[in-house]
C-alpha cells in the first residue's frame, strides 16, 4: 500500500458539487480505500492505495454525487518535494499557495503574469507546481485570476501552505 494525498477541485464551494467529507470516507473505505482521513471541506484526503487512485476516485464521486471533480493524487514523496521545492519558505501559510497543475504546463503566459502582478507579489513555475507569493492574500490577487488563463491546456487546484504542512503530517 502507497500513501496518496488526493486533492480534489472545485467541490464545496458557494453551494456547489456539494460533497461531504464523511460520506465521502464511507465511500471510500467501502471501495478498498484504506486509513482514509480528510482534512476540512475544500478537498483534502490522505489514504492508502495500492494502484494511482485519480481515475478510480472521480468515477467514485461521479456514482454517488452525480458530477466528477478534477482529482489530483500525489504520492506522499511527490508533496514533500513540492514542500521542498517552495522558493517562499519564509513567509507566512497563508501567502504562499500551491498551484498543482495536470499536465505539467508546456508554456507559461509571463507576460500576462506580470501584467497583473501587484506590489510583492512573486511567483514561480517548477515542474507541475506554480507557486504564488501573495502577501496582501489571495482574495485581493489579480494574478490569481489569470493564472489558469497563463498555463493553457492544464488542470489546477491550490492550496495554501499551511494545508500542504498539514498533508504533509497527516501523510507520515
Amino acid at each position: 500500500m502507497q500513501t496518496w494525498i488526493v486533492l480534489l477541485r472545485g467541490i464545496n464551494v458557494g453551494g456547489h458539487h456539494l460533497l461531504p467529507m464523511k460520506e465521502l470516507v464511507g465511500h471510500l473505505e467501502a471501495d478498498g480505500f484504506r486509513a482514509v482521513q480528510t482534512y476540512i471541506q475544500s478537498g483534502n484526503v490522505v489514504l492508502q492505495h495500492s494502484d494511482p487512485p485519480a481515475n478510480r476516485i472521480g468515477a467514485l464521486i461521479c456514482r454517488h454525487y452525480g458530477f466528477r471533480p478534477a482529482v489530483f493524487a500525489l504520492s506522499a514523496d511527490e508533496l514533500r518535494q513540492a514542500a521542498e521545492a517552495n522558493p517562499f519558505k519564509a513567509a507566512a501559510g497563508k501567502m504562499v499557495h500551491f498551484f498543482f497543475c495536470a499536465p505539467e504546463p508546456p508554456e507559461v503566459n509571463l507576460a500576462l503574469l506580470d501584467a497583473v502582478k501587484g506590489p510583492g507579489e512573486a511567483y514561480r513555475l517548477s515542474g507541475p507546481v506554480f507557486y504564488l507569493y501573495a502577501p496582501e492574500g489571495i482574495g485581493r490577487s489579480k494574478l490569481v485570476n489569470k493564472i489558469g488563463k497563463a498555463l493553457p491546456g492544464v488542470e489546477i487546484t491550490a492550496r495554501n501552505l499551511n494545508t500542504i504542512n498539514k498533508l504533509l503530517v497527516m501523510s507520515a
